[in-house]
């Protein structure tokens, strides 16, 4: 698998705020990439940087092979980016905004890839609609279509579903699956961290401008020694057995429920006392950390970083 991008000893400051410290990372091409970290981390100083919006203090950043430094406009023919901020010329209907899109990058007479992208993003009936009397929603399909006019082979999506209603958020989800089944690097940032569990491949995250993790999905969640059994019972208990009581537990009397946290080498145990218990168990679940766990533990989200 060839190299999406490849960023080597970059670093960025505003003053004397450190915003990138010494960042080394590679993206493969056709990834699914999750770019994640709490607020002030680096992740949008990160992305201005790839497409150009902010220099760089020092470091290297290429694209598919071209250093933006050297070739940065073709370096940004290769990247279609989705900001945050949700920003559009209100003046202009969705078609309009696409066929001047296109024109930044060059692309003449593209009315049908253009209807095609409108179509696909469920914009065809409001292409004629000035885009100030665009829904929320329907503003930020718009963002994509045009981060994806000219076909970039690289999509960068800074906190796409922000503030989206869980029908867009699905829809948008299943159309950036199928760009990456076809081929398309997606690199996305998010606060919804069960989207990048769900969708990223792998999975770097920052704190403070630095790189503190990057792993698969898997790994990094395996890396939490910690398994979670949910006891359902049939009817209600005033307290857990003494045996069970040397993990942290909860109890949820309303819905008949038990929840003890643990680490993977005492799981056998544990449940073997469980099984000797007289609880009235009528279903068990045993599931994993998180990649909230993750996050929180090396970001200074965590307790242990505060």
């Amino acid at each position: 698998m060839s190299v999406a991008i490849e960023i080597e000893n970059l670093n960025k400051s505003y003053g004397d705020l450190q915003a990138l410290s010494d960042i080394n990372l590679e993206i493969k091409k056709g990834e699914f990439f999750g770019l994640l970290g709490p607020n002030g981390a680096g992740k949008s100083t990160l992305i201005k940087i790839l497409a150009g919006l902010a220099h760089k203090d020092s470091g290297q950043v290429s694209i598919l092979g071209t250093d933006i430094d050297r070739n940065h406009r073709q370096a940004k023919h290769k990247l279609g980016i989705v900001p945050q901020e949700v920003v559009i010329d209100p003046y202009f209907n969705p078609f309009e905004a696409l066929k001047l899109q296109s024109g930044y990058f060059g692309i003449k007479d593209n009315e049908e890839r253009i209807n095609q992208i409108l179509t696909t993003l469920g914009l065809a009936d409001k292409k004629n609609a000035y885009a100030r009397n665009l829904s929320g929603g329907m503003k930020r399909r718009l963002l994509i279509a045009k981060a994806l006019v000219h076909d970039p082979e690289i999509i960068v999506l800074d906190e796409p579903t922000a503030g989206v209603d869980v029908e867009l958020r699905s829809s948008l989800w299943k159309y950036i699956r199928r760009l990456n089944r076809q081929g398309k690097t997606i690199i996305l940032t998010t606060h919804y961290l069960e989207e990048a569990e769900a969708l990223c491949d792998r999975i770097a995250i920052l704190n403070l401008g630095e790189i503190v993790a990057v792993d698969s999905k898997e790994d990094l969640i395996n890396s939490i020694d910690k398994k979670i059994v949910e006891v359902k019972l049939s009817e209600q208990v005033k307290g857990v057995p003494t045996e069970l009581t040397e993990h942290d537990f909860e109890i949820d009397e309303n819905s008949k429920k038990l929840s003890f946290e643990l680490s993977k080498k005492k799981l056998k145990p544990f449940l073997d006392k469980l099984y000797q218990s007289k609880l009235p168990i009528n279903d068990l679940d045993i599931s994993s950390a998180r990649l909230e766990d993750v996050f929180l533990k090396l970001t200074s989200l965590g307790g242990e970083n505060n």
